[in-house]
């Protein structure tokens, strides 16, 4: 199994796009057309078909290379990334799930959401609407676009009452959820994270397609906890 963050091109640090196409003449950066200041009508910066025709191509075979299962976190919005559209000219804010939909009989969708988010009522500042509520209202958007949602992971759960009824909501909804626990010493502490007190005390996400995509309402909450250990290692 394999694990594959597919950040955005404008958060790499080396300035690189974060991209598994094996052709190099695909493999293009928004450098020249953004920050050297090129005018954006005379060049466009992305070819949306061809993203979805090489990044589908090449999961594919990243599957095969790691027997059969493929773990993908995506950096920034799964849809309506209108900030990407902005920074690369050429790119529609609905790529990344659109090319999900392309193979999305072979997906399964993940979603974690932090315990101390949900215990201090964090709100989304774009949408004005807490993040145990986006959790739900991710869920009812990718089923509508025929995506499997697994379940959903509660991370870094540390017996908060809020976190707990929101458990419980989920429960009487019919929708499967995990804990996820912090890890004292994390990220340094390699041999207690290995452990079975560190990740080993994390409960395991029973997932059934080969793509298993993890995401989230927001940053920091813990999507890459719910990967596998063994696919860390």
């Amino acid at each position: 199994m394999g694990v594959i963050a597919l950040c955005d091109e404008w958060d790499s640090p080396s300035g690189n796009p974060f991209f598994v196409a094996d052709d190099a003449r695909y493999n293009f950066s928004a450098y020249d057309v953004v920050r050297k200041g090129m005018p954006t009508s005379m060049r466009q910066g992305f070819d949306n078909e061809k993203y979805i025709e090489l990044q589908a191509a090449n999961i594919r075979k990243r599957i095969a290379q790691f027997g059969g299962k493929l773990y993908l976190e995506f950096g920034g919005k799964l849809f309506d990334d209108y900030h990407a559209s902005r920074v690369l000219p050429g790119f529609k804010p609905d790529t990344k799930i659109s090319m999900l939909q392309s193979m999305k009989d072979d997906v399964e969708i993940v979603i974690a959401i932090n315990a101390n988010d949900i215990e201090r009522s964090k709100v989304r500042g774009d949408l004005g609407i807490t993040y145990d509520e986006d959790v739900l209202r991710l869920m009812d958007i990718f089923r509508s676009m025929g995506f499997k949602v697994g379940s959903v992971v509660i991370t870094r759960y540390a017996n908060q009452p809020d976190a707990d009824l929101f458990r419980k909501r989920l429960t009487a909804m019919g929708i499967t959820s995990y804990l996820h626990y912090p890890i004292p010493g994390y990220p340094n502490d390699i041999d207690y994270i290995v452990s079975d007190e560190g990740f080993g005390k994390n409960e395991y996400i029973e997932t059934e397609r080969p793509i298993v995509v993890v995401t989230a309402p927001g940053p920091g909450l813990g999507k890459v906890a719910p990967l596998p250990l063994p696919a860390l290692s």
